[in-house]
């Protein structure tokens, strides 16, 4: 009995010891903490969506979901060859190119009218705070920091580690101008060496100017949370505006009326980037389902989608190929068009006349 007990204080503390890394970021406090209480968004201890946001739909369970996913059969949820990726060159690209270049996942990176765009980057290979438990798909993991010119904005959606990656934030630090983020994840930057006077954190329905550019944040129907915290910082979309271009920056979110909401105010888009993967009918209150994708296009009055989210990690039951087709085919019924990139091409933004073959098809 004392050989157990002692066993289980060892366990305790090792996890309490393993909780104190700093890739688990910090929770807000003083002033910061001070200015989320001010937030219509912040109820009853917490930040809370639009509307009622169950995290599983009714006639699910945690210990059901876990049964279904560790204990029953779900195949082809990792692909069995390597996935065809390419390079560009971010460091030589010429000014004047309005491009976008996807890293697989919900991370890319956009030039826009000589401004540089970096979206939710993982580049570690992993998208958990455990080293090597969820790893990138083989092809999928080409850019490291290094590869990165000087970051004008980098824009963070929520605190999730598949879209705020400890060790990529900090590779990226001296490489950042701007961090533009929710009320309360500016405490994970300031806690991994981020300078607060480049640190901005926004509310829903707020605006950002920098002489003709306009960063809008907008609403999202999710949730967040790093460690044993939940909802203690606050998940955003974006509307990023320029003298030529509107570009909707989704991050994660359930179909809900925000979309139409989005759209009405700051639409038509030239081009809306959704999320599409990782979902499940038990939890599709806080993702798309890949028709809902299609829904949101619609609802947003955006021209192209780009789909992300998919091809990189095994976050969700689903095929790994899934997204892309579906997604694919309820495009076609709809007749959105849609960007499909592999990871690393380069998306010329200006041109709607370029083509992507169907890449997911090619991979066994």
């Amino acid at each position: 009995m004392i050989l157990f007990l002692s066993s289980l204080l060892l366990l305790a503390v090792g996890g309490l010891l393993f909780l104190q890394h700093p890739r688990f970021g910090k929770a807000p406090s003083g002033d910061r903490l001070e200015k989320i209480r001010q937030s219509p968004q912040f109820k009853n201890g917490k930040f809370e969506n639009f509307s009622p946001t169950p995290m599983l739909s009714e006639g699910y369970s945690m210990a059901g979901i876990i049964i279904d996913q560790y204990f029953k059969s779900h195949p082809n949820r990792e692909p069995k060859a390597i996935i065809p990726s390419t390079k560009t060159d971010l460091l030589t690209l010429s000014p004047e190119e309005n491009v976008l270049v996807w890293f697989g996942h919900s991370s890319y990176f956009m030039q826009l009218e000589g401004k540089r765009f970096l979206v939710d980057p993982v580049l570690s290979g992993n998208a958990s705070p455990i080293p090597g438990s969820l790893k990138a798909f083989q092809g999928t993991d080409q850019y490291a920091v290094s590869d990165f010119p000087q970051i004008d904005y980098l824009l963070i959606s929520h605190d999730h580690y598949d879209h705020l990656d400890y060790s990529t934030i900090l590779g990226l630090r001296e490489k950042v101008n701007t961090v533009l983020c929710g009320l309360g994840v500016g405490s994970h930057f300031e806690h991994w060496g981020y300078s607060p006077s480049v640190i901005i954190e926004k509310d829903w329905d707020e605006t950002v100017e920098f002489g003709e550019l306009k960063i809008h944040t907008t609403k999202a129907r999710h949730f967040s949370g790093r460690s044993m915290r939940r909802n203690n910082t606050l998940w955003l979309s974006y509307v990023i505006e320029t003298a030529k271009l509107k570009i909707f920056v989704g991050g994660d979110s359930g179909y809900d009326s925000h979309l139409t909401e989005i759209g009405q105010l700051h639409g038509p888009f030239d081009l809306a980037i959704l999320e599409n993967g990782q979902y499940n009918v038990a939890w599709d209150k806080i993702h798309f389902m890949p028709h809902q994708v299609i829904a949101a296009a619609s609802d947003l009055q955006a021209k192209r989608v780009l789909p992300v989210h998919s091809s990189k990690f095994r976050l969700a039951m689903h095929p790994w190929n899934e997204p892309l087709r579906e997604v694919s085919r309820f495009a076609l019924e709809q007749g959105i068009p849609l960007i499909t990139p592999l990871i690393g091409e380069k998306v010329n933004i200006d041109d709607e006349t370029q083509t992507f073959r169907p890449w997911w098809t090619e991979v066994k």
